[in-house]
This record gives structure tokens, C-alpha cells and sequence, in this order.
């Protein structure tokens, strides 16, 4: 079987080691359009045992990334300068081209070498191929071109982000939420690796408006964010990398595959960046197709099995995913909100998890929010 794998972001990069390492023979072609050193934005974030689903399978490339992650065992919410901290929620964080070059180098450990700076203008140009996987992130030609027959949707939230980085270094994940004469404002931020943080700034649209956001350049905006935020950032500007103003896509397919062809990662389906997910679930798409892979020999029953094996699990994640969407949204009506009551909405918001599960994560915490409500 002849295999191409457009996309060498962590889902692609994955699918092809896994595929090499169960069979050293695997005819696999991986293409990217970008530089192997292009990434944009700056951390990515996993929570605090995401990556628990290497431990067994893949222990190597587990103890590759491993070392090389920023970790803290709370978080911390900071509304209007009330400080909030939540015990026991812990998360990690890795450089977004870091964990690409320890996935290149996993990927090399096994004989694939993508092909990097190499467009592909249409699904034409791979006939000769068995199979396609659409790696090829939000913007997927595999998508895009069979989007029809997949019955695919993207739908574009209402606020407005944009991903800085910062010198400034934070002790957790930490959500500063302030309130001006313009507006409010969310900023998302946290280490990723010793020497430099990520700094997301979020606000709805007729915040946005009121900035004069549109159309502002990357350096200016980081400017006037920096000075919004000039009390957590203590002084330190914002970093700018391809840090433009975008609205969160909300891809969806009612089929994941056709004829040959087939999704994982944001070419399928995306995670809202406030549960630290994404990536997560690309990695843990490329570990369901390659055992699909691996159990039917003919190209069509494998994709089939791939999509009812991994659709229940995914589905569910995605609606917590799509659960904390909707909260940030919303974020400035929250803010009325007491600090421990705000905590409360905030960390319940996907949907996942109660105050009986809170209780024994963040005893602390729950100990806080009763006490203020008595």
C-alpha cells in the first residue's frame, strides 16, 4: 500500500512513525508546504496527563517529549485582580516547533523524511497513491476537496484572539480577566519552556470593534495589548509570531473519509485552545487509524473501522471542547460573578466534571467557594 500523508504537524508526523514502526517496509510520502522549522504561535499546552496515552504504547517516544515539557500542579485565575487558585488542575506545556522536532526526529528514527516546502494544488497530483490522509490541518485541501461528499462544516466563533509570547515567566496556566472602559479582556497564559511564555488575548467582537483591532498590524496590537496588560506582564512586551487576529474555526465533518481519502487532526475536527486538547487528540487520531490500519488489509474496511471505533470517544471530547467554547464567549457576563463563584463557572464549563470530582481534585478550592457562599 502506497501512503500519503499531506501535513507534518504532530498528526502527521505521528501516523508516520506509528505506521513505520509496525511495519518497516510501509511505502509512506509525507508532505508539507512549510519549512521543516515553519510553526506558528508559540506553547502548546496538554493537560496534566494527556500524554498518559504514550506511557504503555509508546514509551519512547513518551521519554522523548517528557523531559522537555514545562509542568505545574495548579492553576490560577486572576478576575479584576482578585486572585483565584485552583489546586490539583495541573497541566504541562511544550514549544509547538519544539514537539515538531522531537516528532521529526521520531519520525527519522524510522525512515521518513517528509518532503517539506512542497504545495500540492490538487488531490490530482496524488492518483497514484492507495491512500491519502488529510493531515493538512484547518485549512485541509483534502477537506476542501471532497468537503460534499464528507458533508464538512466550518463555522467561525465570535471573539477575537491573537497568540503572543512573552520573556515574562508564569508559575501556573494562569486566566487574567480584566475589566476597562472599552471592554473586557481575557488573557490565556503559561511557560513553555524556561526562558518564555505564551500570552493569548481574547475579547468579543464589539470589544474588538471598539479597539480598532481590524486591521491593526502585529507589532501595534501587541503594543496595546502589552499595555492593557502591563500589571501581569510587569512591564514585558509581547512577542509577535504570525500573531494576527483570527476567530476560532469550528470544523466538523459527518463523514470522515472518501474513497481513498481520509481526516485526523484539525483536518477533522478542532479543539477549542482553552482545554488543551488539540493536540491531544491529533496524536490520539494517528494511534486509532494506524490500528485500524493494521487490522484490515483492504483500504475502505480499515477507514470504516477507524471512524466507529474513534467517533464515540472523539465526539465526546469535542462537546466538552465545544462547552468551554461557548463559556469564553460569554466570558464578560461571567466576570459579574463573585471571584470563587466565577472560579466555579469556569472550571465546570465543558461540562465534565462536578463539584463532588472537584471536591477531591481541589479540596482547597472547594473549600474556598463553600466557605464564600455560606
Amino acid at each position: 500500500m502506497r501512503i500519503a500523508i499531506l501535513g507534518a504537524g504532530p498528526a502527521g508526523l505521528y501516523l508516520a512513525y506509528l505506521i513505520r514502526r509496525r511495519n518497516a517496509g510501509a511505502d509512506i510520502t509525507v508532505i508539507e508546504q512549510n519549512r521543516a522549522d515553519a510553526t506558528f504561535g508559540f506553547g502548546v499546552v496538554f493537560s496534566d496527563r494527556a500524554l498518559d496515552f504514550l506511557r504503555e504504547d509508546d514509551a519512547e517516544t513518551y521519554a522523548a517529549i517528557l523531559p522537555h515539557m514545562e509542568s505545574w500542579n495548579d492553576m490560577t485565575l486572576n478576575l479584576k485582580g482578585r486572585r483565584v487558585v485552583i489546586d490539583g488542575i495541573g497541566f504541562a506545556a511544550i514549544g509547538r516547533l519544539h514537539l515538531l522536532q522531537l516528532l521529526q526526529a521520531r519520525a527519522a528514527s524510522v525512515g521518513v523524511r517528509p518532503v517539506f516546502e512542497r504545495p500540492v494544488g490538487s488531490l490530482d497530483e496524488l492518483k497514484d497513491f492507495d491512500l491519502v490522509v488529510g493531515a493538512d490541518g484547518v485549512n485541509s485541501l483534502v477537506r476542501r476537496t471532497h468537503a460534499e461528499a464528507l458533508g464538512a462544516t466550518v463555522d467561525y466563533l465570535n471573539n477575537r484572539f491573537a497568540w503572543f509570547g512573552t520573556a515574562k515567566l508564569f508559575d501556573t496556566l494562569t486566566q487574567t480577566f480584566i475589566e476597562t472602559e472599552t471592554g473586557a479582556f481575557n488573557a490565556h497564559h503559561y511557560r513553555y519552556a524556561p526562558d518564555i511564555s505564551t500570552f493569548i488575548v481574547e475579547m468579543n467582537a464589539d470589544t474588538f470593534e471598539r479597539m480598532g483591532f481590524e486591521g491593526t498590524g502585529e507589532a501595534e496590537s501587541a503594543t496595546i495589548c502589552a499595555r492593557l496588560f502591563a500589571e501581569t506582564l510587569d512591564g514585558h512586551p509581547l512577542i509577535c509570531n504570525n500573531s494576527i487576529w483570527r476567530r476560532f474555526p469550528v470544523v466538523h465533518n459527518a463523514r470522515w473519509s472518501h474513497g481513498n481519502c481520509v481526516l485526523l487532526g484539525d483536518a477533522l475536527h478542532t479543539a477549542h485552545f482553552s482545554i488543551g486538547s488539540g493536540t491531544r487528540l491529533a496524536m490520539e487520531d494517528a494511534i486509532a487509524l494506524d490500528e485500524a490500519l493494521a487490522a484490515h488489509a483492504e483500504v475502505g474496511g480499515a477507514l470504516a473501522a477507524y471512524e466507529t471505533a474513534r467517533r464515540p470517544i472523539l465526539e465526546k471530547l469535542v462537546a466538552g471542547a465545544n462547552g468551554s467554547a461557548d463559556w469564553y464567549e460569554h466570558f464578560a457576563e461571567h466576570m459579574r460573578l463573585a471571584p470563587a463563584e466565577f472560579a466555579m463557572s469556569y472550571i465546570t464549563r465543558s461540562g465534565r466534571i462536578d463539584i463532588e470530582r472537584l471536591r477531591k481534585l481541589s479540596p482547597d478550592f472547594v473549600a474556598r467557594y463553600e466557605n464564600e457562599r455560606s
